[in-house]
């Protein structure tokens, strides 16, 4: 299975790419507090603490997605979801919800559409003004499109577009059983053609899905094998929705949250690490403890494209507790 493009000149030869899935799974099962306080350190030496940047999420096209992913309620595959379908959002309606997410604090718009791949077209085209548009409103730009070929990447990239989402979702050894109608070097093959366009890598996971602990090493072991990192790492649990084939599934605890933040921390220390879905099942103390861990983005407002999130109201609330002592306190 070929990896994304060889290491250049320009990547930090402090950061390791050469991980194994064995020393790996070793950092995953350390006792939790030693696991911590390894992640710690290793993100105040790449990072800003109290720094946590908010990013918010629209799905710009919603539902009718041909894959099959197990976990996905916009999957056409999965005919017992009750969701409705959405065409591509207008791209004046898209800017004004993202100049208010910037009010209200967020700096990263990201925008997805329930696609396979990227095709050429009025739809691309659309979607291109959205970039434009974010970036001039002084924000920072992710789309999450699907598949896309190497001229798409550069149009992305023309329009400023600052990260591109694609996410591996789980180990290569456990694909097979979350997904069927795309391979993992499908995966990779967009990968590169977004690296090799110079745009930002957003790519993770996720975990709650049955996998085991194995597998979750091995999906790090994959990303931290790039030269370089991904940018971003998202760390998501899954969101059981009712209609898909994972609607059954336990959510995941809260502290294996915390343990894949960390071990993500340490493997891949100058990346920004996403607290991503699954945060509604997560307490206030259990969501520092993964900033703690080393996350350092949260995405903002009630909805992650089809799935709940905390309401702004709680958002304010968790900022509010990570602010500064007062000084009647201190």
């Amino acid at each position: 299975m070929n990896s994304l493009p060889a290491q250049n000149p320009a990547i930090d030869q402090t950061l390791r790419h050469d991980w194994t899935v064995d020393e790996i799974e070793a950092i995953y099962r350390l006792p939790l507090l030693e696991l911590m306080g390894r992640a710690s350190a290793v993100h105040r030496t790449h990072h800003d603490p109290n720094a946590v940047q908010k990013a918010s999420l629209l799905s710009i096209k919603t539902g009718g997605c041909p894959e099959d992913c197990a976990y996905c309620p916009q999957s056409a595959h999965h005919r017992e979801v009750k969701l409705g379908r959405e065409q591509l959002m207008d791209p004046g309606a898209v800017l004004k919800m993202a100049a208010r997410a910037k009010a209200a604090g967020a700096d990263r718009f990201c925008m997805g559409a329930a696609w396979r791949r990227v095709r050429d077209g009025a739809a691309f085209d659309a979607v291109i003004e959205m970039v434009r548009g974010v970036r001039n409103l002084g924000m920072e730009a992710c789309v999450t499109l699907g598949m896309l070929e190497t001229r798409h990447a550069e149009r992305l990239a023309e329009a400023g577009l600052t990260a591109y989402n694609h996410n591996l979702d789980t180990s290569p050894e456990y694909y097979s059983q979350i997904i069927s109608t795309r391979t993992y070097q499908d995966r990779l093959d967009t990968l590169a053609a977004v690296r090799g366009a110079g745009i930002d890598l957003c790519c993770g996971g996720i975990i709650g899905m049955g996998e085991s602990i194995r597998d979750r090493a091995s999906m790090l072991h994959v990303l931290a094998g790039f030269a370089p990192h991904p940018e971003s790492v998202p760390i998501n649990a899954l969101v059981p929705v009712a209609g898909t084939p994972l609607a059954d599934h336990e959510p995941v605890d809260a502290l294996e949250l915390v343990r894949m933040v960390a071990t993500a921390r340490i493997t891949m220390p100058k990346s920004t690490v996403r607290l991503s879905a699954g945060r509604t099942d997560l307490t206030r103390e259990a969501q520092i403890m993964c900033l703690m861990a080393g996350a350092n983005s949260v995405f903002y407002g009630e909805k992650l494209l089809t799935t709940p999130n905390p309401e702004e109201d709680c958002d304010t609330a968790l900022f509010a507790a990570l602010g500064p002592i007062p000084a009647s306190v201190a």
